[in-house]
């Protein structure tokens, strides 16, 4: 009689413990099943933006028989640079000159190769000016050839329109995609009577700084830097728990 008691109970222990193993296997299915649940989403912010800083490069560039000749002529029409610059606001310790280069300019032969006798020198300074004020540099820069009027042989470069505080503006506008994204992914679960879970990753894609209303795009981002008012967008790819 004790044997079958023992036997009754040693199965009910058994069983009991069946069931709790069954519940917990259970749970934790679930709980697995839940979590490998996401929602992937693209999330995105642009912002406009102006330029605050603006950048002008050129050179003068002269020729002569002889390099004495070739130096004493950009010495000449140095000054009138400076005068010219003056006049539009810029005093002379603002610009900046560059060390001057030089260089011999061969004669070509008839056959159309160059032989080893100079017939002429190439002097070239090149020169850079800056300013808060970016549409004055952009005034200069259409105006500046006009100095060839006065003996001056200018050859401007196409202008740089920077903005300095993008390195604080990049963390705003990436927060900006990131809470983008979770958005997104809140109205992917209410629409299918989900919980929205926590971010389980994301990934932020490059910037493209581009010319206002401008649809350029690059892999590798782009930097924009010749136009004064610009778009910035950032892109976030974040993945969800679904609950």
């Amino acid at each position: 009689m004790n044997d079958r008691n023992n036997f009754i109970l040693s199965a009910s222990m058994l069983g009991i413990a069946l069931i709790i193993c069954a519940i917990i296997l259970a749970i934790t299915w679930r709980s697995n099943s839940s979590a490998n649940q996401t929602i992937n989403v693209t999330g995105s912010a642009k912002q406009d933006i102006i330029s605050d800083l603006g950048i002008l490069r050129g050179s003068i560039s002269v020729q002569a028989s002889t390099a004495e000749a070739a130096y004493r002529e950009l010495l000449r029409q140095k000054p009138l640079l400076i005068s010219y610059l003056k006049s539009k606001g810029f005093t002379e310790d603002k610009i900046e000159f560059y060390t001057i280069n030089s260089y011999p300019i061969y004669e070509i032969g008839a056959q159309g190769y160059q032989t080893s006798k100079i017939i002429a020198y190439n002097y070239s300074q090149r020169m850079e000016i800056q300013s808060s004020d970016v549409n004055k540099i952009k005034e200069i820069s259409l105006d500046i050839a006009s100095l060839i009027e006065r003996g001056v042989n200018f050859n401007v470069e196409m202008p740089e329109y920077h903005y300095l505080n993008l390195a604080e503006l990049k963390i705003e506008i990436q927060a900006a995609a990131a809470k983008d994204a979770m958005i997104r992914a809140q109205k992917i679960a209410d629409a299918t009577g989900r919980d929205l879970g926590p971010m389980r990753s994301a990934r932020m894609g490059v910037l493209q700084i581009t010319p206002k209303h401008s649809n350029q795009i690059s892999d590798y981002g782009i930097n924009d830097l010749s136009s004064i008012e610009k778009e910035i967008t950032a892109v976030v790819n974040a993945s969800f728990e679904i609950e």
